[in-house]
């Protein structure tokens, strides 16, 4: 119950638990505190923070302490222009009040009263008439003004300047909410009679004890208990042993290291910035702060900038960091990926840490992606290997490649219980007579006649005109290199690391050695998204979000990666590519993957013709459009002239007429010249669309904010 459920993938590499790449003691790293970060000794900043109000909302807005607007724009008035009609509806109102009471105006206003009352009181013989009278009078004239009011909107003038907006300016203390409704007492643990748990968090969490990330693993394993998963006992004894440490990550850490972005771990959002106060974005979206989580995320979101526009900076690294803190709460993995060196993240915020390449890397990467179906090995492999080849090339028929493949790792496999490492696939693809001899030895009189047809089969095909064998070893050979010695082993003499592991919350990065190894960086990145939406696919546990994170996507789609792409949603899965121009992917595959991915972002500088891609996905919309015609006035009379004459003298310009004329238009939400030439820098636009199908418009965003 410790881990809640969150032990290591069983046989997917040689030790069995991913631990924090840094050992947890190393010497210079400071303690860790013992109290939340940024909470005072009573934990009143959490407890403040717990509390705030998270209103439901749009997709994408930042809902920790949101107020909700209005999805249209109210009507506006200038501050001058209200304050000069309230000023001379006053004056108005004023002086026809004097001169009816002055009787300049006579007496017809009193004729109600006139109709109304008794002789006795309109003719002054009654005491309480002449009362009566001035109350009618003082009456008439109130609701004199209160017409003047509301023609000078007097009642907006209130709202705006008055005690109703000091009201909201000054601060309002926060009132404790009841317990029933304070989520730092625990209703739900009480109410199912887990009272003493109940009492022993909410203690830690006024002590300081407890930080965001514990509120929402514990939070995470009382729903293991609520479904079944876990047993109540277990649960109610791990949390009164240790309190808010209850249940924790297999790699015991509770946070991360350092943060560089905001985050809500109770709505699961992360602050990317903040929706600009722009015409054109609706009205409910401007000012708002951007926030995605795993409801956005669940849908792929794709991100198109050139370099330097802050796709590392302000979108995959706060992403990054979001997915790992899930982790860390026992609710997502995430697999990161990248250049060595981008700055994706320190390496002790990570369980796993493979550094193709680097002779220091801890951990390997499992070339077959951990499976023991050569079929499966080799769709995945083939993958890797050829699907970025254009259709023309003879080797880009992934499924031919899949069969060659596939003739090689399965008797390799019959006879060493392995697969083929790096140099004796090249070999065997090569057809050396060696290896395909020492193989079929080894299968004769095993009884495996299917898998002697199958090296018949590649034995009669070498050196065929149509044989994909040789493509295959040239990019077997770019791997075969002596940067990569130590990588991509079978023999079990490294820790390799498979994305089976994905069963559990784990976090890993995978930095791909760039410099140097361009070709073979880009067929090991095709390689891990492969191997990632093959594993999603067949996970038992799908209430775990999975999501690959991957820095700079150039050379990695290719159809049956936008068809992954596409599969990951239905498996409480995403992914998040970035690319510099949509010329990295080829141009039959740009508008797939623009429609396989449900979040779409473009950032300032992309190219224009980027943009008309991003344009034809947004669509178009029916606005209003608005034609201004002023045609010039032509007088008639001397006196309409001599008027026109002087007007003209006066304001340099002849006296015209305007005409509107409005309509409506269909035209796009952001067009190709738009993109490319009016997002600012630090900005950029985005759409968005949750798993359970809402939708946001294309939103201009200040990433900086």
């Amino acid at each position: 119950m410790d881990s809640d459920g969150t032990q290591d993938a069983r046989g997917t590499h040689a030790t069995p638990v991913p631990r924090p790449a840094m050992p947890p003691e190393a010497p210079g790293v400071p303690p860790r505190p013992t109290r939340a970060p940024g909470a005072g000794p009573d934990g009143s900043t959490f407890l403040t923070w717990l509390r705030a109000p998270r209103p439901e909302a749009q997709p994408g807005v930042w809902r920790l302490g949101h107020v909700p607007r209005p999805d249209q724009e109210p009507e506006q008035i200038p501050t001058r222009q209200l304050l000069s009609g309230a000023l001379i509806a006053f004056l108005c109102g004023w002086l026809l009040c004097s001169l009816l009471w002055n009787g300049y105006l006579g007496d017809f206003w009193q004729w109600p009263w006139y109709v109304l009352a008794p002789d006795s009181w309109t003719h002054g013989q009654s005491e309480l008439g002449g009362t009566l009278s001035y109350v009618y009078s003082i009456l008439f004239f109130v609701a004199t003004f209160a017409i003047f009011g509301k023609i000078g909107r007097w009642g907006e003038v209130w709202r705006r300047f008055g005690p109703p907006a000091w009201r909201r300016a000054a601060p309002v203390a926060a009132r404790a909410p009841a317990p029933e409704q304070d989520p730092a007492s625990w209703p739900a643990l009480r109410a199912a009679g887990a009272a003493d748990a109940a009492e022993r968090l909410a203690s830690d969490a006024r002590s300081g004890l407890m930080r965001d990330v514990d509120y929402a693993r514990i939070v995470r394993a009382w729903q293991g208990v609520r479904s079944g998963r876990h047993d109540l006992p277990t649960f109610n004894g791990a949390v009164l042993k240790d309190g808010a440490a209850a249940c924790l990550h297999p790699s015991g850490e509770r946070d991360l290291p350092a943060r560089v972005a905001r985050h809500d771990l109770v709505s699961g959002q992360v602050r990317l910035g903040t929706t600009a106060d722009d015409p054109r974005n609706p009205y409910a979206y401007r000012g708002t702060g951007l926030g995605l989580g795993p409801d956005l995320l669940g849908t792929s979101l794709l991100a198109v900038g050139p370099a330097g526009s802050g796709k590392t900076g302000t979108v995959v690294r706060p992403l990054a960091e979001s997915l790992c803190l899930h982790a860390l709460a026992g609710r997502a993995s995430v697999v990161v990926v990248g250049a060595a060196g981008t700055g994706l993240g320190p390496a002790d915020a990570f369980d796993v840490v493979v550094r193709i390449g680097n002779p220091e890397s801890v951990y390997d990467l499992d070339l077959y992606g951990g499976t023991s179906d050569p079929d499966e090995a080799a769709a995945v492999l083939a993958e890797a290997l050829v699907g970025d080849l254009a259709d023309p090339h003879p080797g880009s028929d992934s499924r031919r490649s899949t069969t060659v493949l596939a003739q090689l790792l399965g008797p390799f496999r019959a006879v060493h219980d392995r697969f083929p490492s790096v140099p004796e696939l090249r070999q065997l693809l090569d057809g050396s007579p060696g290896a395909l001899g020492a193989l079929r030895t080894g299968l004769q009189g095993s009884g495996q006649e299917s898998l002697l047809r199958e090296l018949d089969a590649r034995e009669r095909q070498l050196g065929h005109p149509g044989d994909v064998a040789a493509v295959l070893a040239d990019r077997v050979a770019l791997l075969d290199r002596p940067a990569f010695a130590g990588f991509f082993d079978t023999s079990g003499q490294s820790r390799p690391f498979t994305l089976k592991a994905l069963d559990h919350p784990v976090r890993v990065r995978i930095d791909l050695p760039a410099r140097g190894h361009a070709e073979a960086s880009r067929m090991l990145a095709r390689l891990v998204l492969a191997q990632f939406t093959a594993s999603v696919a067949v996970r038992e546990d799908r209430s775990l979000f999975a999501c690959l994170v991957l820095d700079d996507a150039t050379g990695v789609v290719t159809p049956e990666a936008v068809r992954g792409i596409q599969r990951l949603r239905s498996g409480n899965a995403g992914a998040v590519l970035t690319l510099r121009t949509l010329d990295d992917v080829p141009r039959p595959l740009r508008g797939p993957l623009l429609g396989s991915a449900g979040c779409r972002m473009a950032l300032a500088g992309v190219t224009p013709w980027d943009g008309q891609d991003f344009a034809e996905v947004w669509g178009k919309e029916w606005t209003e459009a608005r034609d201004v015609t002023d045609r010039q006035i032509i007088a008639e009379t001397p006196a309409g002239k001599a008027l026109h004459a002087v007007r003209r003298v006066i304001t340099g310009k002849a006296p015209t007429a305007r005409a509107v004329t409005v309509r409506q238009v269909e035209r796009e939400r952001w067009s190709a010249s738009e993109l490319a030439h009016g997002v600012p820098p630090g900005h950029a636009v985005l759409s968005l669309t949750s798993v359970q199908g809402e939708h946001a418009p294309p939103l201009l965003v200040d990433l900086r904010g």
